[in-house]
């Protein structure tokens, strides 16, 4: 497994930022199985977990008004370490009105044992939450939780209507393979809590 200091790399016009390794989850599709990196980026596997200050140095060497937007999206679950997610969130928005993109499994409460979509106020523009299934047991095959017992599936519906009401848009994504009956169910559920549903690409390779 190679491993590098990639704390932020670029897909298109958005900078992406590799904040942890950590992930509760471990996902039938997820990019870390088939390779070190994503998107042509430098290895996303972290030699150690950074802190927001090494974060924050490494933001500082990029222009952000060269980018779209900057989303906390790596070979890691983003709320794994909330703490520093928001110290680093508050210094973009300190210093640039750039949109501010989370992707996560939307486990952060669980993650972190607390009640957290208050904590993203002010500090997200999106919030993005892998739904990946339309049901709780076609939810646990596919993701893997290491909360075995634990509703996952409904935990993470939980914490998106809550946190829609904390950040200005909330979104559901689902990958393609999952198949056109998946999909329009996965919108129903998305359409019933309020939020919108997107159908991500599922990419097979580096």
């Amino acid at each position: 497994m190679e491993k590098a200091m990639t704390m932020s790399y670029t897909v298109g016009d958005g900078l992406y930022l590799n904040i942890t390794n950590k992930c509760p989850c471990n996902c039938t599709f997820c990019l870390r199985g088939n390779g070190s990196s994503a998107y042509g980026s430098d290895p996303l596997w972290l030699e150690h977990q950074p802190t927001a200050e090494e974060i924050i140095a490494d933001l500082k060497k990029r222009d952000l008004s060269e980018y779209c937007e900057v989303v906390f999206c790596g070979y890691g679950e983003p709320t794994c370490e909330l703490e520093i997610l928001r110290i680093v969130a508050k210094y973009i928005r300190s210093v640039s009105d750039i949109p501010i993109r989370i992707n996560t499994n939307g486990l952060s409460d669980l993650i972190n044992q607390r009640s957290t979509a208050a904590e993203f106020h002010g500090i997200a523009d999106v919030i993005s939450i892998s739904l990946n299934a339309s049901d709780s047991e076609a939810y646990r095959k596919i993701t893997r939780p290491s909360f075995t017992d634990k509703d996952c599936f409904a935990e993470m519906l939980g914490f998106a209507k809550r946190v829609k009401e904390y950040v200005p848009k909330v979104v559901l994504t689902v990958v393609d393979v999952i198949g056109e009956e998946e999909i329009e169910k996965s919108r129903k559920i998305a359409e019933s809590i309020g939020v919108s549903l997107r159908v991500r690409e599922y990419i097979s390779k580096e």
